[in-house]
Order: C-alpha cells, then structure tokens, then sequence
C-alpha cells in the first residue's frame, strides 16, 4: 500500500455506446444500444440514457428491445472502437511508462513511475488533466479513480461514474468501503455474494468484522483470505505494463441453427481466417488450434490440435480447424462456432508437417498420409469423446478455387445487407449511416461527427450509388456534406 494515491485507474463511461452517441449527433441524449441484433444477440454496452430502463451489459437483446423499445439498437464498430482506444492510451503512456490495460476502455497507470505525482494534490490535477486530454482529443468523457492501491483505485472510478473523478485519501479505505456491497470488491459475484447474504455478511464492514478465520471456513484459504485483506483496504499489486496475451480466438453466434454441413465447414474456414488475421495483428504465432462448437442443446464441445511449431499461416489454421470439425457430430444443429490459436509466441517456426496436409490429394488416407496417429498430431479433446478424423481435401480446406460451373444462367447477386449503425457512404448525400432495413429497402442518416443532426433518406437495397464506408473520426476536420436539419 502507498502513502500517496499516485495509482490512477480510468473507466471510459458506456464506452461503445458513447463512441456512437459521439459520431451520430442524432442519437446524443438518446438511449443507445450496442450490441447483437439478431434473436440470440447480446448487449455489449447501453448508454446511460437507455440503463434508466433497466438495460445493461450482458443482458439478451430481445430482453431490452422490451424494456427500452424505442432505443436506438446497433452492430458493434469495433475498428472505430480500437482506433479511438488507442488515442486514449497513448495519452496514458504520456503520463507514466507504468500502463496496464484491462480492456479497450480501462487501464490502471503507475504516476509515481512517470514523475507527475507524489502526492493527493498532484495526483488530483493529473487526473483532471487526463479528462480533458481525452475529452479534447476523442470527445468522450472518462472516470478517474486515483488511491493507493489497484483495488481501491477501481473501486473509486466505479464510485466517480459518469464524468467524475474521485480520490481516496490513504487512511481513510476502510471508513469509505465499510457501507459498501460486498460485491464490491474483485473476485465477488453473484454465487459469493449469496453464499455470504446467507450467512448475513452484506458489506465490506461484515466482512471485516466476520474476521480472516470466519472467511477462510466459509470460503476456503485462498478466497477467503484475499477477501479479508481486500475488506480492510489491502492491496500490494503492481501495476503491470505489459500483459503477455495467452490465446486470440473469434467466435459466432448464428441466429437459427446451423444444420448444412457444408455451410458449417465454410464459416468454420471463415472463422480461421479472421482468427488469423487477429493473430498477425497481436504480433504473435501460435502452436495449438482451438475448435468450440456449442450444439443445439447448449451443449459445448471443445478440440484442439497441437503443432510442431507456431505458425500464423491461414491455411494451416483452416486445414487444423477443417480436420477438428470432422470429429464433431453436428446433426442436431449449430448455435455457436469458435476458432482460436493458444501457446503463442512472438515468432514463427512454420509446421511443415501441417503445412504438408494443405496439398494432400483428395481422398488421401488419414492414418498414413495425413501424419498417422492422435499421438503424433498432438490432438487433445476435452470431453473424451475423440477428435481425430481424416484431412480434408485441399480444394476444400485451404480455399483453393473450386472447379468452374457449366455455362448457363447467370446467378442472381445476392440481396446486399445493411445492419443498424453500419457506415455507408452515398455519391450524392456523402456519408452517412443505417438506420435500419428491410422489405428491399435501407433508411440512411446523413450527418457525420460533429455536424448538425442529419437528414434521413431512403433507397433500394441494391442501390448502386450507396456502399458502404469505413467509419469517420470523432474529432477531426470531417467532410462538407449536404446533411442538414431533420
């Protein structure tokens, strides 16, 4: 524990949710959600507006659509997310050389190893600096948590939400955690907090009274010690300036239940591919292939391959992720696909092994020619049920062009789609984004960061003057457009 509250911690407010209010100036003061639109979707972040209807984070989309059915519902931007985050941390990393990210949004940062701080009143100014840097630069506003340790310093940007900055003076922990909710602190959710109700312990002062011993029975050693410290304020973490990343995956929910076979190996593929896309940008290889498929019944089944050696080679990744599959009975229908890469490393050592199965002829034995047993494979399956299967043929693992159709009736194009909030951009009106669609028609706002709120117009899905766009900045110069008052 330091003398001085030089540990700062900020929380970005409604992060996903204030980047859109941010760059739609139609939606500011209104309720916003972000999140998966389909029936199985999911709310990744609700504006304060919209959390006055009893909307958060984690709750199933169709159970805000009727909490809050005027609420303004959008697919996540992830890139505009991650472009904004970055500006935010580099402001971070001007302040100390100490920055420990937690997310996109939140990040801890050591003041006193960056020389801005040594004491309440320092530390104070720093942190209103902070907030107006990023204000200025992004245009959102964050909560700043300032104390002596990580856990109080969390808790108090918690306690400082929205907009706000609050500073926990050393000595006073225990006077400022003693009313508070046990589930409060770090590592208390929903099955501790009622396994201590029930034992009448409901704030942090009970649990200081309740003693180490009393926690340790109830809790076991570990957990039950930890708690106690944290109940009287004691916390001797560092703050940690790089956090080694153990695995990069993507995954997706599907709306209704995939049972083609054919479409599943295909967004199995697609999902390699993202998933190494992801990998190249962290910087990493890796060495074990990751499958997750949760079937119809919510049942969830995991395999993964392990490697000779790391790789980042997509095709190695597809034909890993192809072969996984085949050991996974889907009959009764998909509701989830994931594809990860764990046992990373900052090199590559490529697996020529692996990469020998991307030219295997079709119909190659898959106990000699693929590389014989599980053993040698490295295959490891977490139910016991067994995962190894025969390789997939090239031409369908490792996307090689199929063979070409016979002449005939050309294909009609498929129906283009436009989800709620995507950016799109219009020869004529500029940029814009979806307000929804449907029934052959998309109804697009024309306005940008910091312009007026815009117009909205509507067209044909297929209409060939409208595509779609990469996101603007939220702060910067912006385009001339012709959007307007509504």
């Amino acid at each position: 524990m330091r003398a001085a509250p030089t540990i700062l911690h900020l929380d970005m407010d409604a992060f996903y949710a204030s980047v859109e209010q941010a760059s739609k100036p139609s939606l500011r003061g209104k309720a916003v959600i972000v999140g998966g639109l389909g029936p199985r979707g999911v709310v990744a972040t609700a504006s304060y507006e919209a959390r006055r209807f009893g909307v958060h984070s984690a709750m199933p989309t169709a159970q805000a659509r009727r909490l809050c059915p005027n609420g303004a519902y959008l697919i996540p931007r992830f890139s505009l997310y991650r472009q904004v985050s970055d500006v935010v941390m580099a402001l971070l990393r001007e302040l100390s050389p100490l920055v420990e990210p937690l997310s996109l949004d939140e990040a801890f940062v050591d003041l006193e190893a960056g020389g801005v701080a040594f004491d309440s009143r320092t530390a104070r100014s720093t942190g209103e600096r902070l907030r107006a840097d990023i204000r200025a630069a992004t245009g959102l506003s964050g909560s700043v948590g300032l104390a002596g340790s990580k856990m109080l310093a969390k808790v108090a940007s918690e306690e400082a939400k929205p907009a706000g900055l609050l500073l926990i003076e050393p000595g006073t922990e225990r006077e400022l955690l003693a009313p508070m909710s046990v589930r409060t602190l770090p590592g208390v959710g929903p099955a501790t907090g009622e396994h201590l109700r029930r034992a009448g312990i409901t704030t942090v002062g009970d649990l200081a009274e309740a003693g180490e011993d009393e926690l340790v029975r109830m809790l076991g050693r570990a957990h039950g010690v930890g708690l106690y410290r944290m109940a009287l304020g004691l916390d001797d973490r560092p703050v940690v300036a790089e956090r080694d990343a153990k695995s990069v995956s993507v995954e997706d929910t599907f709306d209704v239940d995939l049972h083609d076979r054919v479409r599943i190996r295909t967004e199995v593929q697609r999902l390699a591919d993202r998933c190494v896309q992801r990998l190249r940008g962290s910087g990493h290889s890796g060495r074990t292939i990751v499958l997750k498929v949760r079937r119809y019944d919510f049942s969830t089944l995991t395999r993964s391959e392990t490697l000779r050696g790391p790789t980042d080679d997509p095709a190695v990744v597809r034909e890993a992720a192809a072969r996984l599959l085949e050991g996974v009975d889907t009959t009764g229908g998909v509701r989830l696909l994931g594809v990860g890469v764990t046992g990373l490393a900052d090199y590559t050592q490529e697996d020529l092994f692996a990469q020998s199965l991307a030219t295997e002829p079709d119909g190659a034995d898959g106990a000699g020619g693929a590389g014989g047993t599980d053993e040698e494979a490295g295959t490891a399956v977490s139910d016991g049920t067994g995962a190894a299967a025969a390789p997939v043929g090239a031409s369908e693992a490792s996307g090689a062009p199929a063979a070409a159709e016979p002449p005939g009736e050309p294909k009609p194009a498929p129906e283009r789609r436009w989800p709620a909030g995507s950016d799109v951009r219009h020869t004529v009106y500029g940029p814009g984004w979806v307000q929804g669609s449907g029934v052959g028609r998309v109804t697009v706002r024309f306005e940008q960061p910091g312009s007026a709120p815009g117009r909205v117009r509507t067209f044909r899905v297929e209409d060939p003057e409208l595509e779609p766009s990469d996101p603007l900045p939220l702060v910067g110069d912006g385009e001339p457009g012709p959007a307007g008052p509504a």
